[in-house]
């Protein structure tokens, strides 16, 4: 089966059949409007052949209001059509959108690794937008259109069938010109996504890192990069546009040779008495009504093609396996205790290439694990593993006794809180992003988050207080201030689990004074997770793992790691002397 079959098969399965009955009524009314056209060549054979010759005044008031009420018809059910599918497919592609960005985020999350989120964003938004032209009035012009050519060739046949053969020959030869460009056509645009995606990937990119790049004096070096880009978009339309120019001119050159021969040929026939003027006429005004909408076709069919191409990416994505399937996440989780083990782990994140050596450990209920050592010894990962964002390639990580791979994510993660060293805020006010994990939560459970992780300390000499606007990513706000923010929102979920990641590197004196007061509180009674850089932070954590090389090469006490006067010792020894 080609991909083209495959593909509008699905689009049609997916988005007409189930608004059929809408697609049913454009198509009654593009039938109308279809028929109410044919008014025209009838009233001009009248006009020319009754009503001239005989002067006949009220027949021509009578052919004028025929004419008048045919293109009222046209005029209404024009209006009807855009009103009904127009309106039916934008409101498709607001769901469509809301439908693969449900997918999206059901992705694991080394799908996100390997995008970019600007990719993923004109994913979401340009793709879909194809669909208008299937629900949308492309796809019942196309058939209105052929159904209005049919029913003119027929007439065509009864009035001349030899004329009518003169100008089949034409079409039939652009038909298969036209054929060839829209395969051509189809990849291309599939293409033009991909490269859309790239350059605004980029440019979201380089947005959002504009202080670096100011910083390093990189405006230069990035515009011409996007220029690239933006080059590579170029050319890709061009290839297109070459494609549609071929259709273009030659539906031009074709159908105009048509009509020459067609002057020739009713000219002499009129000359000698075998056709009338009228006939004459009707045949070139029929004539347009089998060429126009072969002309349109090719216009629509070239928005079909986009818009299958844009459907073929979405179809890849939604045919994506989520992150948490429910095949083999049967497990559903109800109140944890919060005992995990990490059971001789394995994990590579490419082939032959791994990442952790058999991890071996026990974090029980309550306890404070510190994962420490060098930058790319394995430490991430293992916190990966624990939030379920990565699974083993061998070996087994268990909570409470259960294997974590069976486990339904979202009874887990609903128990489990991040703290990150550059946490994610969304622009809003600092109210919203603590209520981030339960919107619903009282006030008096937020004002209670907001005073244990020391929010209160600043906000309460801001002049909106929980209300101010922190900007994009907090922008607004120091990275103390933001560090407290995220605590707070941990504090809000009431994990379980935590997992903290660098919460307090890169920070000033007091404001690590806060946030550490804070992070006790948030980590009391809870399984705690911690990797730190600053070895000062981690003293009373229940058990500290050197991570060396994705292997455990020390664990203990921090007490115990300095007598032992090894990897641990060096560490701690070295960051005293700074």
């Amino acid at each position: 089966m080609s991909e083209k079959k495959v593909s509008f098969g699905w689009a049609f399965k997916e988005y007409i059949w189930p608004r059929k009955k809408i697609v049913s009524i454009g198509l009654v009314l593009i039938i109308i409007k279809s028929l109410s056209g044919l008014a025209m060549p009838y009233v001009l054979k009248v006009l020319v052949d009754d009503v001239f010759t005989d002067g006949n005044l009220d027949y021509l008031y009578f052919l004028i209001y025929v004419l008048a009420g045919a293109l009222l018809i046209q005029g209404l059910t024009s209006f009807a059509l855009t009103r009904l599918l127009s309106v039916e497919a934008q409101h498709l592609i607001s769901l469509l959108r809301a439908k693969v960005q449900k997918k999206l985020l059901k992705l694991p999350i080394n799908f996100f690794d390997n995008n970019k989120s600007g990719a993923l964003v004109s994913r979401v938004m340009s793709d879909v937008e194809g669909v208008r032209n299937l629900v949308g009035t492309g796809l019942v012009q196309l058939i209105g259109g052929s159904l209005t050519a049919i029913l003119a060739l027929i007439w065509l046949i009864e009035i001349n069938g030899f004329m009518t053969m003169v100008i089949l020959i034409p079409v039939a030869v652009f038909a298969v010109v036209m054929l060839k460009a829209f395969g051509y056509i189809r990849p291309i645009f599939k293409n033009r996504g991909k490269i859309n995606a790239e350059v605004t990937g980029r440019l979201t990119e380089t947005l959002n890192g504009v202080r670096v790049i100011k910083g390093f004096n990189a405006e230069e070096q990035e515009s011409k990069i996007f220029e690239r880009g933006v080059e590579r978009l170029y050319k890709n339309v061009k290839k297109s546009l070459t494609a549609t120019a071929i259709i273009t001119s030659s539906s031009t050159f074709l159908i105009g040779l048509a009509t020459a021969g067609i002057m020739g040929i009713g000219g002499y026939y009129v000359i000698e008495n075998t056709m009338t003027q009228g006939e004459f006429f009707q045949f070139i005004s029929l004539l347009a009504l089998l060429v126009a909408p072969i002309v349109q076709m090719s216009n629509i069919g070239s928005q079909l093609s986009e818009a299958m191409a844009g459907l073929d990416r979405t179809q890849e994505l939604m045919n994506m396996p989520e992150e948490d399937n429910p095949e083999v996440r049967t497990v559903h989780l109800d109140a944890i205790k919060g005992d995990m083990i990490f059971q001789d782990v394995q994990f590579s994140y490419e082939e032959s290439k791994e990442v952790l050596h058999g991890i071996s450990f026990e974090a029980p209920a309550g306890s404070v694990t510190a994962l420490v050592g060098s930058s790319g010894s394995g430490k991430s990962t293992i916190a990966g593993l624990v939030a379920t964002f990565l699974n083993p390639s061998n070996g087994l990580v268990t909570l409470d006794g259960t294997d974590l791979s069976t486990v339904n994510l979202s009874s887990f993660r609903s128990q489990l809180g991040v703290v990150l060293q550059d946490d994610f805020l969304y622009e809003g006010t600092i109210r919203e992003n603590i209520l981030f994990p339960r919107p619903n939560a009282s006030e008096e459970e937020l004002l209670a988050a907001v005073k244990s992780a020391y929010v209160n300390e600043f906000t309460d000499r801001f002049e909106d207080g929980l209300d101010t606007v922190i900007g994009e990513r907090g922008v607004k706000l120091s990275g103390g201030q933001r560090q407290r923010i995220s605590i707070a929102r941990a504090l809000l979920a009431d994990p379980r689990i935590i997992i903290l990641d660098e919460a307090t590197s890169n920070l000033d004196t007091e404001s690590e004074s806060f946030i550490q007061k804070s992070l006790n509180i948030l980590m009391e009674n809870r399984t705690t997770f911690v990797i730190a850089h600053r070895l000062s932070t981690i003293q009373q954590a229940d058990q500290i793992l050197v991570i060396e090389d994705g292997k455990i090469e020390e664990r203990g006490k921090h007490d115990e790691l300095i007598a032992a006067k090894g990897r641990y010792h060096d560490l701690f020894t070295y960051q005293s002397r700074i």
